[in-house]
């Protein structure tokens, strides 16, 4: 893969609810597109403001797109930030008063003792979280993966997704060599033969397989719960008016996601242009995981599936504590939003 399209890769940790990618973990700032994080840019009018984190491609593209952001009676500040760990981080640190992550960001905070509230949750296929060989790979099945070098970011939904795809088979990450690497990173190794395999999301997974030279071992169907979450900071929350602001947005969140299933060409158009990815690829992630997404409830069986996640982690001693993950949620925006289970969306084969 061309040494452009590498580079392209590297702002692109994309985020639900409006976008399915699971952040990978990391440690870089927050900035906003104005280069500080205090100074992005503001949709709305009216005296109350809400600050949302976002990430390139994110929530601010798809209400924009959508045409969600029309007629706030009340402002929107915007910040952007390069992956879910440091947008919580903003959250705890009351700098940000509500964003979307993944279902793995979310755990590490916890588990960090952030003072962070799950507030809402939407469900996707989970066909882009896949463990990727090159395309004359011998590997034929996640047995295979025994013995052999894996790509994958740490903390990342992917991680969790090789963990659990290696259970599913009787092996763990100790009959695997892990090579630990972010994205852009991952990449150039996987590009260039020195890992095996690559455990990771989209739209990576589409850009990698529309290049031709890779294939899916295994992906994350039955193996991870698919889920993304809409994060908030609790002080916010015990603002009545701002709690009224978030409940809003999250309504137009849940409308926008349904325009971006109905228009798949649309929002691919809008997302390239946001993110730099080639439309193919990011029509293809459109279809295979960013549109299939559904707006579902915060229930019992969301937060029983994200503490396995926390078990996982604490087992591995990757999370400083284990922690009860019912403690960081708020259920209060569920609605009549269908159970965390119902099935997501799916495109007819064109």
């Amino acid at each position: 893969m061309p040494r452009r399209s590498r580079r392209r890769l590297l702002p692109l940790l994309l985020l639900p609810l409006a976008l399915p990618l699971a952040a990978c973990a990391g440690t870089s700032s927050a900035n906003s597109s104005s280069g500080g994080l205090g100074g992005g840019t503001t949709d709305g009018k009216g005296s109350l403001t809400l600050s949302v984190g976002d990430q390139k491609g994110g929530s601010e593209a798809v209400l924009r797109a959508a045409g969600e952001l029309d007629d706030l009676t009340y402002k929107i500040k915007w910040s952007t930030f390069t992956s879910g760990p440091p947008l919580l981080e903003a959250v705890n640190a009351k700098a940000v008063d509500i964003g979307a992550v993944g279902n793995t960001p979310p755990v590490f905070a916890a588990g960090a003792g952030s003072k962070i509230s799950v507030v809402a949750a939407s469900h996707g296929t989970a066909h882009g979280e896949v463990i990727a060989v090159p395309k004359d790979s011998g590997l034929r099945g996640t047995a295979d993966l025994k013995g052999r070098s894996v790509a994958v970011a740490q903390g990342s939904s992917a991680h969790y997704q090789l963990i659990a795809s290696l259970k599913k088979v009787g092996l763990t990450l100790k009959d695997v060599q892990v090579k630990y690497l972010q994205p852009a990173d991952a990449l150039a190794a996987f590009s260039a033969g020195k890992v095996d395999a690559w455990a990771v999301w989209d739209p990576y997974t589409s850009q990698v397989l529309r290049g031709g030279k890779a294939r899916v071992l295994t992906d994350g169907e039955g193996v991870v719960n698919g889920l993304s979450f809409q994060v908030a900071a609790p002080g916010a929350l015990k603002d009545k008016k701002k709690a009224a602001a978030i409940d809003d947005y999250l309504r137009r969140l849940r409308t926008a996601q349904d325009w971006v299933f109905k228009h798949p060409e649309a929002w691919a158009k809008v997302w390239a242009k946001e993110t730099g990815l080639p439309y193919e690829v990011a029509l293809d992630a459109v279809k295979r995981t960013n549109g299939t997404r559904v707006p579902v409830a915060l229930d019992r069986a969301a937060i029983a599936s994200e503490q396995r996640i926390v078990d996982t982690f604490a087992d591995l001693k990757l999370i400083p504590r284990r922690v009860d993950f019912a403690e960081f949620t708020d259920t209060r925006f569920n609605g009549s939003l269908p159970p965390s289970t119902t099935a997501p969306r799916t495109y007819k084969e064109s």
